[in-house]
């Protein structure tokens, strides 16, 4: 049995992991790589593989959840011939449909840019990775949906069970049980591990014993500094910016997951009447179609949502609320004088329709930019957060004049303390090996030292491409 990491290793994004049992070859997520150079490629180039691997060798797929990190490459795999059956959630599947159509969505725009570019000027350069909503219809066919907690035979020496781990609506961790050479061995992978008491979601299961650990480390060497409930923090911050200023607040953050905990917040906050008489812009169609999907997965939501949802009929919707839908109304909200909230996508402030919000009041000094969660290194994002004084957005340098904050109340991830609750539902003597992933390297080394002062020595740091015999 041979374990291979393709992705997320020493860095947070593109999460891939090959388990081959015998001649069965089982890929744990498939997601995109935001953190590599992004050279453009000619036109021969476009169809030659993104993977390491004969994607039609690939028997199966499992996805931990729809983030695009982990589940963006999959209509490339499709595309290069992979048949088999991509094992995930209900939900899970229903929000990677919606996650990659969008994604699909602008790269088809950015290929019809290229091309009228190809006629002006004689080249023609698409990115090896972008695909078409042809295929993430095909995509979507390939889906098998499984229910929480029910172990699945995916062959008969070989059985999966997805978890709940919170971090997003239909996140599971995997666990993977297989038998090679008549011995059965116990594989769980974290996924993105989910935080306790986080909004909408119920906290994270306890998954059964492994022998070996594949476990995520992006907040591996950070704890969260919430100190007070979401609805107390977000109310300060918003009599801060919009009252006593007052003044406008930018809250960059992702369609899917963050931008739910957001509104659901800001709905409380509007039941206890105490949203000052503002409008509220939510910013993303993506946005506004996952909150659909949310309450039709009520089920899958924490006992308060579901009470919440019981007294009030929506989880998202109330008073100063718009759901801006069309390019056109979301850039006339530039011009709205009055104090006002955006939340807009992507989280990361890397593409979306927040580049041009962030653009509109980077030199406002009566404007605050509100970071909610993690940002990867080169975005955007990344730079406000770590006090750049100007920003490069398009072709243009812009001195940044804006009140910068950020809080992680709305961050999805667990810190180091559920990350280490999560090592700790595994017996250490029991636990052969724990492979560290999903996170930046230095985050990685300092969470390895802290499993070892833990009592958990046996964790190691994959390069990609480096493979384990299990």
């Amino acid at each position: 049995m041979k374990l291979t990491f393709w992705g997320a290793t020493k860095q947070v994004t593109g999460s891939m992991y090959l388990l081959e049992i015998d001649d069965y070859k089982l890929l744990i997520d498939c997601g995109l790589d935001f953190e590599k150079p992004k050279e453009a490629s000619t036109e021969s180039q476009y169809y030659q593989s993104l993977f390491p691997f004969e994607p039609s060798l690939i028997n199966a797929v499992v996805l931990t959840h729809a983030h695009i990190d982990h589940s963006g490459n999959l209509p490339n795999l499709v595309r290069e011939g992979f048949e088999g059956q991509i094992i995930a959630t209900s939900a899970t599947q229903k929000l990677t449909y919606l996650l990659l159509h969008d994604s699909a969505t602008l790269y088809q725009k950015k290929i019809k840019k290229n091309h009228k570019k190809s006629i002006q000027y004689g080249s023609n350069l698409p990115q090896s990775e972008w695909f078409l909503p042809k295929h993430v219809e095909d995509t979507d066919e390939h889906f098998f949906p499984l229910q929480f907690n029910r172990r699945f035979a995916i062959t008969k020496d070989i059985y999966v069970t997805l978890i709940p781990t919170g971090h997003l609506l239909g996140a599971a961790n995997v666990f993977i049980e297989a038998r090679e050479n008549g011995i059965w061995k116990k594989i769980l992978f974290s996924g993105d591990i989910g935080r306790k008491n986080y909004p909408l979601l119920p906290d994270p299961e306890t998954p059964p014993q492994a022998d070996y650990l594949i476990c995520e480390t992006t907040y591996g060497n950070r704890l969260h500094q919430q100190h007070l409930p979401p609805e107390e923090e977000l109310f300060q911050i918003i009599q801060q910016t919009c009252v006593e200023i007052p003044g406008r607040l930018i809250i960059p953050a992702f369609s899917v997951g963050r931008t739910q905990a957001l509104l659901y917040t800001l709905h409380k906050l509007s039941v206890q009447k105490r949203l000052p008489p503002i409008k509220i812009f939510s910013d993303s169609p993506l946005a506004h179609q996952s909150t659909k999907t949310y309450e039709h997965y009520l089920s899958l939501l924490n006992a308060e949502a579901q009470a919440f949802y019981a007294e009030h009929k929506s989880l998202f919707d109330f008073e100063n609320l718009i759901f801006v839908e069309d390019l056109r109304t979301s850039k006339q909200i530039s011009n709205y004088s009055e104090p006002c909230i955006i939340i807009s996508s992507s989280g990361m402030v890397q593409g979306g329709r927040i580049e041009h919000h962030v653009r509109a009041n980077i030199q406002n000094p009566y404007a605050t930019i509100l970071l909610v969660g993690f940002a990867a290194e080169g975005t955007l994002g990344h730079k406000l957060l770590y006090g750049d004084k100007t920003l490069e957005i398009g072709e243009k340098k812009l001195p940044v004049y804006a009140n910068i904050c950020s809080i992680d109340t709305f961050s999805g991830h667990g810190d180091q303390k559920d990350l280490l609750d999560f090592v700790k539902t595994q017996d250490s003597q029991k636990l052969q090996k724990i492979f560290l992933i999903h996170g930046e390297e230095q985050s990685m080394i300092d969470f390895k030292n802290f499993l070892a002062q833990n009592g958990y020595p046996q964790a190691v740091i994959p390069s990609k491409g480096d493979s384990f015999e299990l």
